[in-house]
């Protein structure tokens, strides 16, 4: 491979870019084809896909692994055949329900240090599945309970399921996210488990090239791909936390496309520049405010109700850019995932609860707190965080309700939220599925501290075990979809937690840069990378 240097010519922020150091060897290709993307943290994180959290991981998971399935690229949570020649139909046998999986033929592996690139087989589908079954080589084994994967021959698998699961459930088990990406069996039996975490083994349209922290992390081609081969030469991911340095660079054209933000104005500063687009798409994060149902005085349905009549979504809004921003009017976002509610529908079962503030005071008097009270909480460090509850401050004081905010690292009010219960936590956060969504925050196992299996149930809500577990168990879809409406009714109607909004990735590229596809939403967060991404320079 031949070596060369990048050079970055912008004399006016060299001190912004110490961390754009790069002595290795660079892609044997034109630097033309060569797509460099900024993103919003300072290093890369996992690399293994089965552990892939931060917005870096799922960016690189998603370029160079693939799934049985795959989410239609700039088009989630559409999904569509990845690996597998045609989405799988399941057959009950003995109570056990039996997905049967075809695969494709021809199917390469990229060359690793250790093994030439070979073809991918029903071994290596059979291996990655239990790699993501196994808690210690997976962060997501939890969603592999109760599953075992077999092989018929070379290009089928079978996968059984000891509880029957609907295909909204059952098919982001196997899909390019969390513990669907397929890994090469071959790869980590010959170089090691350690060493193939630090150089992964996919059929992705890029391979791994190089990453030596002090630099970017580099990808190239695979020419082999089963799509064809990608119109690009590679990939480098540059690690750039501030804002602001990342648009200087893109602007000097050391960079094509960069993590935005969605500070209210920036879109509209960065709109100036000619040579540059701004593409907002989901899925964000939908924010949630939860209220601690077993403290008082919030086990009070009054005084949930109370503050819930308080508030404005259109207040929440406005401190956000409204191109990246919208309401939501149940925990399951209805424009993204089926299993919402909309405001239509909360309207006619008059469970909006929009702002009334004399509303509010009545119900207030009424639960015995005429002069309000005084509630002690936490938030990050993040803007985003402190944003969301300076706009919830703002307004309760309408009602005399006091909040005191205590700022903390973001790390330590993650910690701090889990081993201490709050009276009051909001929330942002994105899941594949309403079972998710109800699961995680709303299940009774999933209470902090004490539940069974505690997670992120910051409510301590408790009324709606049954409606989960039926939903979870209904292999009929509509008739699943209607359990999970049920369960957002319940907790609407006992006021356990209050809808927000929610937010949408925001991305600036040059105008060069056609990414092949739409770019509506996508599970992988960034704008995706595929083998039709090119970069249309006029020489």
């Amino acid at each position: 491979m031949r070596t060369h240097t990048i050079i970055i010519l912008f004399l006016s922020i060299v001190t912004s870019l110490t961390f754009f150091k790069t002595n290795a060897s660079s892609i044997e290709s034109s630097d033309d084809r060569i797509l460099k993307f900024g993103i919003h943290v300072s290093s890369m994180g996992k690399l293994d896909p089965h552990f892939a959290a931060g917005s870096q991981d799922r960016a690189f998971a998603d370029m160079v692994f693939n799934g049985l399935l795959r989410y239609s690229p700039g088009n989630a949570p559409g999904i569509e055949p990845d690996l597998a020649q045609k989405m799988p139909e399941f057959n009950l046998i003995d109570d056990k329900q039996i997905w049967t999986i075809r695969l494709r033929r021809g199917v390469m592996f990229h060359a690793g240090p250790t093994t030439p690139a070979y073809e991918l087989t029903a071994d290596d589908v059979v291996f990655s599945l239990n790699k993501s079954k196994d808690k210690e080589f997976s962060a997501y084994s939890g969603e592999y309970v109760g599953m075992t994967i077999k092989k018929i021959d070379s290009y089928r698998v079978q996968i059984i399921l000891d509880k029957s699961i609907s295909p909204i459930l059952f098919f982001p088990k196997i899909t390019n996210y969390g513990g669907g990406f397929i890994v090469s069996q071959k790869a980590i039996e010959t170089m090691g488990y350690d060493a193939f975490t630090r150089h992964p083994i996919g059929t992705g349209p890029f391979a791994f090239h190089l990453y030596d922290k002090d630099g970017p992390l580099s990808l190239k081609a695979h020419h082999q791909y089963f799509r064809g081969r990608p119109m690009l030469d590679g990939v480098q991911i540059h690690f750039i936390p501030d804002v602001k340095t990342r648009f200087d660079v893109l602007k000097k054209g050391g960079l094509d496309v960069i993590t935005g933000s969605g500070q209210k104005g920036w879109i509209e500063s960065m709109e100036n520049d000619k040579d540059v687009i701004i593409d907002t798409h989901g899925v964000g994060e939908v924010a949630t405010l939860y209220f601690n149902t077993q403290m008082k005085p919030l086990d009070d349905i009054r005084v949930r109700q109370a503050i819930a009549f308080a508030l404005s979504r259109q207040t929440f809004l406005d401190t956000i850019n409204s191109r990246i921003s919208g309401s939501v009017y149940s925990h399951v976002p209805d424009q993204f995932l089926p299993g919402g509610l909309s405001r239509e529908d909360v309207r006619i079962l008059n469970l909006e609860y929009f702002q009334d503030l004399d509303k509010a005071r009545q119900l207030l008097n009424k639960a015995g707190y005429p002069n309000g009270f005084t509630l002690d909480i936490v938030s990050s460090e993040k803007w985003i965080y402190q944003t969301y509850y300076n706009a919830l401050k703002q307004q309760l004081a309408k009602v005399n309700i006091t909040l005191n905010i205590k700022i903390e690292t973001h790390s330590n009010m993650h910690k701090m939220i889990r081993q201490t219960p709050y009276p009051i936590v909001i929330y942002p956060a994105w899941r594949p599925n309403a079972d998710a969504y109800l699961t995680r925050f709303f299940h009774s196992d999933s209470i902090i501290v004490t539940g069974k299996k505690p997670d992120t149930n910051f409510s301590l809500y408790d009324k709606i075990d049954k409606l989960i577990e039926a939903a979870r168990l209904e292999i009929n879809p509509e008739a699943q979809i209607n359990l999970w409406i049920q369960a957002q009714i319940r907790i609407l109607n006992d006021m356990a937690a209050y809808p927000i909004m929610f937010t949408k990735q925001i991305y600036a590229r040059k105008n060069y840069v056609d990414y092949g596809h739409p770019l509506v939403s996508t599970m992988s967060l960034y704008p995706q990378f595929t083998e039709k991404t090119k970069l249309n320079k006029i020489k």
